[in-house]
């Protein structure tokens, strides 16, 4: 998983409420289990007119923000159905961090198990943040600090788990966390093929 430490980029702005994973990548892309070519349908109900051309009105498809890397986002992102694909599908866009005033558990959890930061600020907070945002503004959120760097010298602080926050520095999925264990269970299994022969 690739680590995330710091992110200075564009941020979109996505003042709706209540964004679920539906919304975010739509049943008809869960087909597959790979990770790579879902950006394509990521908010393609938004995305997309009826006719398959690309909607102008839409945030991601307007010309400054179709490079953005952070996604300011209304309340409850992330709710619905607990598909993986939502993570999958905003990080194979190049969306590294989602910030709002709150997250669905499940969507929350999968961000971390995938290398995006949910950060949840205050309403007032996340309002200047919007603001920022709407006026085309790059954003730095720095993990190490927990400090989100908007316009005008503006810095807002964040919370996070210290042991997410850790895998997150470190790029550490559960795998990953597994495998920093190598030793000790290489070490178990050689003395269990010598206690237990037979298993």
């Amino acid at each position: 998983m690739q680590k995330f430490t710091s992110l200075t980029g564009i941020a979109a702005p996505l003042p709706i409420m209540n964004v679920d994973t539906d919304m975010i990548i739509p049943k008809q892309y869960l087909k597959t289990i790979a990770r790579t070519g879902l950006s394509r349908g990521l908010f393609s109900e938004m995305r997309y007119l009826e006719s398959g051309g690309e909607n102008p009105d839409f945030v991601l498809n307007q010309p400054a923000y179709r490079n953005a890397s952070i996604l300011v986002a209304g309340d409850n992102f992330g709710c619905g159905s607990s598909r993986e694909h939502a993570p999958w599908a905003l990080l194979d866009y190049g969306l590294r961090c989602i910030i709002s005033t709150s997250f669905a558990d499940i969507f929350y959890n999968n961000c971390f198990k995938n290398g995006i930061l949910p950060v949840t600020v205050g309403q007032e907070d996340l309002d200047q943040l919007m603001k920022d945002a709407q006026q085309g503004a790059t954003l730095t959120v720095d993990l190490v600090r927990q400090e989100i760097l908007g316009s005008n010298g503006i810095k807002i602080t964040f919370d996070i788990d210290p042991f997410r926050k850790h895998c997150l520095l470190n790029g550490l999925d559960d795998i990953g966390l597994t495998l920093e264990k190598a030793d000790k269970i290489d070490a178990y299994e050689a003395r269990a093929a010598k206690t237990r022969p037979w298993t």
